[in-house]
Order: C-alpha cells, then sequence, then structure tokens
C-alpha cells in the first residue's frame, strides 16, 4: 500500500500527518516551537522538519510516495545560490514592511493583494533594503524553502503562497508592473500546489529510511491546507474558523477581491483528474473578533458550563461587537471601530449568550458581504478551530446562518496537506 505525508508549519508548532489510499490517518506526529531568538528560526524550522520525519513509524516512511509541506502565509526568507538563509525569515505577522507602503502603492494596481504592510511584496521590498540583501540570490517562502530541504531544487513555489507576492493567479504568471521591479534577486517559479517537483534528496531518503523514488510535491499555505482537510468542494461550500479571530473561506465559482475588506481569493486546481471542474475560488475574509474576546471575560471550564445552560433556541436582546480593542476590517471598514461590550448583564449566562450572538451576527455579515461582492450562494458551512466544540455556538450560528452547520471529521493542516501530496501524484502517475 502507498502512503502519502503532509506537513503543517504552524504559529505555534509543526505537524505531519501520513495518510493512506483511502485518505485515512495512519501516523501523527508533533513539534513545538519554543520561544527562541529570531536569529534561529529556520535552524527551528529545519530541526522540527527532521525530527518529524524520525517520529514516523519506519515501517510506513518505506511506503510513502509523496511528501508536501504548508507553511504561514506570507512567511520568508532570503538565501544564497546554496540555498543558506542570508539573515533570520520575516514572519507573517511582521509589518515592518509599512515602511514602503508608499512606494508600493506606486507600483501596485489599486487594491491589489499586495497593498499590506504584511505581504510578501513588501517584506521583500522592505528586505531589499537590508545589508543581507546583497548576498541574497532567492526570495522564498516558508514551505518553499522547508521542500528545497527535501529535493534540492531552489527556487519554486506554489500560486497558493506566491498570491501576496504578487502573482497573477488567474492569468498563472507574474504581471508586467512586478516584473518591472527589476529587483536583482531570483523570484520563485510558481506552479500548481501538489505539483510533483523532483524526487526526494538520495541522502535524506538514505537517512530516514524513504523509498528513493518518493516525491517532493509543492505545497499550500496553511489556511487553504485547513480548507482541504475539511471535506468542502463544492461551490457555495465554506469554512468557518473559530480561533482567537474569526475566519471566512466561501468556495465560488466567482472571484471575489477587494482590498478595503482585506477580501482576496485563492485559486483552487481542478479537484478531478479528468478536468471536467473548472477552476474554482476560495474567496474571505478575517475578523478581528472570535475567541480571544471570549477569553478575555471566561475561563475554558466556565465556557463550557456557561454554555450548557443557554437557550440555543432564544434569541438575545443584547447588541455587541466583541473586540479586544478599537479597529476592524471585515466585514466592516473602520480601523477606528470601538468595541461593544455594554450593557453587561448581571447573569453571566446571559453575557455569554450575547456575545456568542453577536458574533454570530457577524459571521453572517461577512458571508452576506463576499455574496453581494459575487461569490457564490452560501449552502453549508464546516467549522474548523477551538470554537468548533461549542455544541451551543454551532446551533446559534445555524440559526442565525440559516444553514447546515458541520463539524468535519479533520481540520488539521497537515492532513489537508497530505490530502493535496496524494493528489499530486495520482494526478501524474494516472
Amino acid at each position: 500500500m502507498n502512503f502519502y505525508l503532509g506537513i503543517d508549519f504552524g504559529t505555534s508548532g509543526a505537524r505531519a500527518v501520513v495518510v493512506d489510499e483511502q485518505a485515512c490517518i495512519q501516523a501523527e506526529g508533533r513539534f513545538p516551537f519554543e520561544k527562541s531568538e529570531v536569529s534561529e528560526l529556520a535552524n527551528s524550522w529545519q530541526k522540527a522538519l527532521f525530527t518529524l520525519l524520525e517520529q514516523i513509524p519506519q515501517q510506513l516512511r518505506r511506503e510513502i510516495r509523496a511528501i508536501a509541506i504548508n507553511g504561514t502565509s506570507s512567511t520568508v526568507l532570503l538565501c544564497d545560490a546554496a540555498g543558506k538563509p542570508v539573515d533570520a525569515p520575516v514572519m507573517y505577522n511582521d509589518a515592518r514592511g509599512a515602511v514602503v507602503m508608499e512606494e508600493l502603492r506606486s507600483i501596485a494596481p489599486a487594491n491589489h493583494t499586495v497593498l499590506s504592510a504584511t505581504s510578501s511584496l513588501a517584506k521583500l521590498l522592505w528586505m531589499s533594503r537590508l545589508p543581507s540583501f546583497a548576498q541574497a540570490r532567492y526570495f522564498l517562502h516558508q514551505a518553499d524553502w522547508l521542500a528545497f530541504l527535501l529535493h534540492g531544487q531552489l527556487g519554486i513555489s506554489d500560486y497558493h503562497n506566491a498570491l501576496k507576492l504578487g502573482y497573477d493567479v488567474e492569468e498563472l504568471k507574474y504581471p508586467e508592473w512586478l516584473e518591472n521591479l527589476r529587483i536583482k534577486i531570483h523570484l520563485p517559479k510558481v506552479i500548481t500546489p501538489g505539483t510533483p517537483i523532483a524526487e526526494l534528496r538520495s541522502e535524506i531518503a538514505d537517512q530516514f529510511g524513504f523509498r528513493r523514488d518518493c516525491m517532493v510535491c509543492a505545497g499550500t499555505t496553511d489556511s487553504i491546507a485547513a480548507f482541504l482537510a475539511s471535506g468542502a468542494k463544492f461551490p457555495g461550500e465554506a469554512v468557518t474558523s473559530l480561533g482567537s479571530t474569526l475566519v471566512l473561506k466561501l468556495l465560488s465559482h466567482t472571484r471575489v477581491e477587494d482590498a478595503r475588506y482585506g477580501i482576496y481569493s485563492h485559486r483552487l486546481p481542478p479537484l478531478d483528474k479528468e478536468g471536467r471542474q473548472k477552476v474554482l475560488w476560495l474567496t474571505g475574509g478575517a475578523s478581528n473578533t472570535g475567541g480571544a474576546v471570549l477569553q478575555q471575560f471566561f475561563t475554558k471550564a466556565e465556557l463550557e458550563s456557561l454554555s450548557c445552560e443557554i437557550g440555543e433556541l432564544k434569541v438575545s436582546e443584547l447588541d455587541y461587537y466583541p473586540l479586544l480593542k478599537p479597529g476592524e476590517r471585515f466585514p466592516i471598514n473602520d480601523s477606528n471601530l470601538p468595541p461593544r461590550l455594554e450593557p453587561r448583564p448581571a447573569s453571566d449566562v446571559e453575557f455569554l449568550h450575547g456575545l456568542l450572538e453577536s458574533i454570530a451576527r457577524i459571521e453572517a455579515k461577512g458571508y452576506e458581504l463576499l455574496q453581494e461582492l459575487g461569490a457564490d450562494r452560501l449552502t453549508q458551512v464546516y467549522t474548523a478551530g477551538g470554537g468548533a466544540a461549542n455544541s451551543t455556538w454551532t446551533a446559534i450560528r445555524k440559526r442565525i446562518l440559516r444553514v447546515p452547520v458541520v463539524r468535519p471529521v479533520n481540520t488539521e493542516a497537515a492532513y489537508g496537506t497530505a490530502l493535496l501530496a496524494m493528489q499530486g501524484v495520482g494526478e501524474m502517475f494516472a
């Protein structure tokens, strides 16, 4: 039997999942990140990658046919001609690119995805001003560099990671305005996520006991991998991530872009080998509301016990906009929008009910906005993140969204990446 390995590099750690040909999980591994110095990030990633390979049972390693890796979107680094980092990687949420925004606005089209201080292109322009840039030859995303460690081919990326670099995911090429920048560095060659790149380096295969013909495939971002894990595959299906923030992703025939609300669309490759299904778009946005606000008022145990006391069919009259601090982008674009958490009733149950229902209304407004901008009509929502376990919240959201709300069997990004690896080599050898 053949097996497929997906590796997820998230914000707090890395995880590996091995699946069989029926997409059933056969092995898992974890590597939590320590709070190390920023200058040691690349070493930490490499240690995590090889530790995860070691954690896979030896009998499975010998039968793994393909590997794919996902990384956090817009986490990037500069490498020399041998692939060695010339400076510390720049993380996904690093906003030092704010100093080049005026220059970027003069280059990129209005409302483009790259017009953010944390975009890959903003980071590249900022990094081009550093002394270390003189030694750099390649600009890579986290997933690109980690895959390079396995297959040895420098300068290859996928169009999910390259979106925030400015790659045109509709025309499948770098746009002319980006080519005209003439930055003295190799921009990655961009291919379809899941595409087989090369066999595992022979020394890696021998060291860890993998088959010599194990393929390393182009990766994706962590959020796209989590979407793939959910099982959503038809236009109108969506995934809501109820983590510290609220993230919506809706599968659509139509590409939707609007930088005012932080809305952009990822291209998804056709899901069948014959190409009968046209390209679909995964459009979405992220609100600053979410679980972090709930945790400001309640412990995990309190959230569980109080939720059980809420009458899920009863409508709360409390109208909140739960935020940790002023500022919202989606579905309301207002950098000064204040948190609205008053009045607070004497009953903690009523207060929590009001918070849960208010966040659900924000979720509904988010999907309404995506549909107003041209996305497909919402038909079903899969739920990921910690909030997915709250059955009362799920019932409230189902009432407000007026579509089925289900919890997928799998939500782990590593699982979605393993499926991507399986799809990639499946198409290669079909």
